[in-house]
């Protein structure tokens, strides 16, 4: 289609040859496979160089219209390509996320690191909005290749003004006993198993995503525990995070697809796994 359409422009095929770096007798050969195609000819041939036939010049609008299309679509891809796009549920990579950025960019500066949010069990990976999802969960391993970064602790949230635990630095497990706990029931990290073997909380209540979550902390309706990134990218004012000093630590892993592994995930896996060793 791009040899017919060149060689119209130009008027012969060699010209059109030349243009895409090809050889002539390749341009014909292209030209006359798209004519047995469409069962029709396209272009002219004379001893001076060639002319669309009737057929031909009503194709040309169309094709032009169809190869800028395929261009554009190639741009996008070739876009695509040096872009790596990260997602996460709750929270990035905590306070290493601006260093991965930097870091990043400094060592591989033809490949944009993008992270967006998305609230879905697998931070956007499954719904095609990334190309590596950050998750404090163990994900699908016959769906999905996976690689533990670092550990976090985790933290209890509350209001600043808990009638409990207002002027509390750090807190036990066990302490939640007789709180309602306020949980993201897909992607979070709370479940009523933390508790197993000792006292639990009273009663769990399910919330839909960060902001909610946050807004039900802030009235005071429950308590929450978390992974200390979220510490980092969602402080507010009327909330305080702090340590739980008993609680397992939370596996942050890096998450993709395993018959389709991005560019670039080595590299990304090596430097998030350094800077959280640093920690």
């Amino acid at each position: 289609m791009r040899c017919f359409v060149l060689a119209a422009s130009f008027g012969t095929i060699t010209d059109a040859a030349i243009e895409l770096h090809i050889s002539q007798a390749s341009a014909s050969r292209a030209i006359s496979s798209l004519e047995r195609a469409l069962g029709q000819r396209v272009l002219r041939r004379g001893r001076h160089g060639c002319e669309p036939t009737a057929f031909g010049e009503a194709l040309l609008p169309q094709a032009r219209r169809l190869l800028a299309q395929v261009d554009t679509v190639n741009t996008l891809a070739e876009r695509e390509h040096d872009r790596l796009r990260l997602g996460y549920a709750w929270s990035a990579l905590g306070k290493h996320t601006t260093s991965v950025l930097r870091e990043w960019r400094a060592q591989y500066p033809n490949t944009e690191l993008h992270f967006s949010q998305h609230s879905t069990p697998t931070s956007g990976l499954a719904e095609g909005r990334c190309d590596v999802a950050i998750m404090r969960i163990p994900p699908d391993a016959a769906r999905f290749s996976s690689a533990v970064i670092g550990l976090e602790r985790r933290f209890a949230v509350f209001s600043a003004d808990d009638p409990q635990w207002a002027k509390r630095r750090t807190l036990r497990m066990r302490e939640f006993a007789g709180r309602t706990v306020a949980a993201e029931p897909r992607s979070g990290t709370t479940k009523r198993e933390l508790w197993d073997g000792g006292p639990a909380p009273d009663t769990f209540i399910a919330v839909t995503d960060t902001e909610d979550w946050l807004n039900t902390l802030s009235a005071g309706e429950a308590v929450g525990v978390t992974a200390e990134a979220t510490s980092v990218h969602h402080a507010r004012s009327g909330i305080r995070f702090i340590p739980i000093t008993d609680a397992p630590r939370i596996a942050v892993r890096l998450v993709w697809w395993r018959d389709e592994a991005p560019n670039g995930i080595e590299a990304l896996v090596e430097l998030a796994t350094r800077l959280y060793a640093r920690n």
